[in-house]
């Protein structure tokens, strides 16, 4: 989930709870508290400016695990008191900073991307993916709730009411992923891959899209689709803008158009050098990362061979640039190198 609306979850949390059992916290204290305190795990995007691969390891990881949440709601708890100069220390503060990096812990187990709740005991990374990471309907009903509160401050009602909305629409959220994950179960036995790994992983601009992923071995084949369609959508127009090309790529469930996505290509050759490439020990920071790796593409040029990979979670139809994507490169017969694929034929070397 962005930044920005864990922040303001945290405010909505610290305005639902205000004025609870021993509450002596000013609720402008709460507010800014619990702002920052859902803002602080995201703090480590300061990895990303060392290394992307330093990234993809820890993004989520140590300031997103609930074993080391206690630590940092007491390192918050103490620094404003501080800031604020009360003489009771950290105790009045704690609830509210714990909450404030729990709920933003919660706001990303519930999209795809892996969050390391148990880190440092375990770099497991744990996704319940059902919604996506921006989510315009989540932003929303946050902001509704906060305005509202702010309308009527004398009862935290509206804050609750927001919450209990919130829950539901994740509620609603899972109960749609488990249809698409049948949809694709129905596919898989039509197809005669009994053993196939099915998932569904949540796609923008409506609840009802989703991407459905039928994975047999190294063979893929994944299908765009809107739950509640009938119909195709239209063709977005060239200057459509990106809501307009994402909602033209989903069909409707019976009108599936799957897509093979193998993990290492087709042909022999392509198969030999990706496979080749996808062994090598330094790619094994993506290997661990990726959940439904896909060969892009190979690049031949002279004398450079570049293998290039992208996770199926984050390629999105209608978006120009898929992140993440990582390969392997080299030259003739020299050891093979890990690259970033920046954009186009853009890319970086990472050791």
């Amino acid at each position: 989930m962005d930044t920005l609306t864990h922040a303001l979850s945290g405010a909505l949390l610290a305005r639902a709870t205000s004025g609870r059992g021993g509450d002596t916290l000013p609720l402008s204290r709460r507010l800014v508290l619990g702002t920052v305190a859902a803002a602080f795990p995201d703090a480590d995007i300061v990895l990303s400016l060392g290394s992307p691969i330093a990234y993809l390891l820890n993004h989520r990881g140590l300031t997103h695990s609930l074993v080391a949440l206690p630590v940092w709601a007491l390192l918050l708890a103490w620094i404003a008191a501080r800031l604020w100069r009360d003489p009771r220390g950290w105790r009045p503060y704690f609830a509210v900073t714990a909450m404030g990096v729990g709920i933003h812990i919660a706001g990303d187990l519930i999209t795809s991307y892996g969050t390391m709740i148990f880190a440092p005991l375990s770099d497991a990374r744990f996704a319940l993916g059902t919604t996506f990471i921006i989510d315009l309907y989540i932003s929303g009903v946050i902001l509704a709730g906060l305005a509202a509160s702010r309308l009527w401050r004398s009862s935290r009602a509206p804050a609750i009411a927001a919450c209990a909305v919130l829950v539901a629409y994740v509620g609603f959220q899972a109960v749609l992923r488990q249809q698409a994950i049948a949809a694709g179960r129905e596919y898989a036995s039509t197809q005669g891959l009994t053993d196939a790994r099915v998932t569904a992983l949540e796609r923008p601009v409506s609840p009802f899209n989703w991407r459905i992923v039928v994975a047999a071995g190294d063979e893929q084949r994944y299908a765009d689709v809107n739950l509640l369609a009938r119909s195709l959508p239209a063709p977005a127009a060239e200057d459509a803008g990106l809501i307009a090309r994402v909602s033209s790529s989903f069909a409707p469930v019976a009108m599936a158009r799957w897509i093979a996505a193998p993990r290492f290509g087709s042909s022999p050759e392509e198969v030999r050098v990706a496979r080749e490439a996808w062994r090598q020990p330094s790619f094994s920071f993506y290997r661990w990362f990726a959940d439904y790796p896909a060969l892009y593409r190979i690049d031949r040029g002279n004398p450079s061979t570049c293998v290039w990979f992208e996770d199926l979670r984050f390629n999105l139809p209608g978006r120009g640039n898929t992140p993440f994507r990582y390969g392997m490169c080299r030259d003739n017969d020299a050891p093979w190198r890990p690259f970033q694929l920046i954009a186009g034929t853009e890319h970086r070397r990472l050791d």
